[in-house]
């Protein structure tokens, strides 16, 4: 499964289109992404006011393959974002990803 996650932007053909991170992690625990698009900036912000981003899923990622929860194939991960800051970040935190499955 190819998943891309966008407030905005057209859905690639064959591409599943996510709006919120919780969609995203969705799919993920299903064992079946193998491609994942992220934007950063999403419009979105949760109940005590904080901004839902794109980095979220990372960070969500992260912290399971970290603990040892992550029984899958990492997926290629990529950032289609124009926040170039988040950018960055987002990047940094998908070396770490593929660092720590190794």
């Amino acid at each position: 499964m190819r998943v891309f996650l966008d407030d905005k932007r057209t859905t690639p053909p064959g591409w599943v289109r996510c709006y919120t991170p919780a969609q995203v992690i969705e799919c993920l625990e299903q064992g079946t992404v193998t491609d994942l698009s992220l934007d950063h900036d999403l419009g979105l912000v949760n109940d005590d006011g904080r901004e839902v981003t794109g980095y979220d899923v990372l960070l969500w990622l992260e912290e399971t393959v970290c603990l040892g929860d992550w029984n899958y194939t990492i997926p290629e991960i990529t950032v289609h974002s124009d926040n170039s800051s988040a950018r960055q970040k987002m990047l940094l935190a998908i070396e770490s990803i593929n660092r720590r499955k190794g």
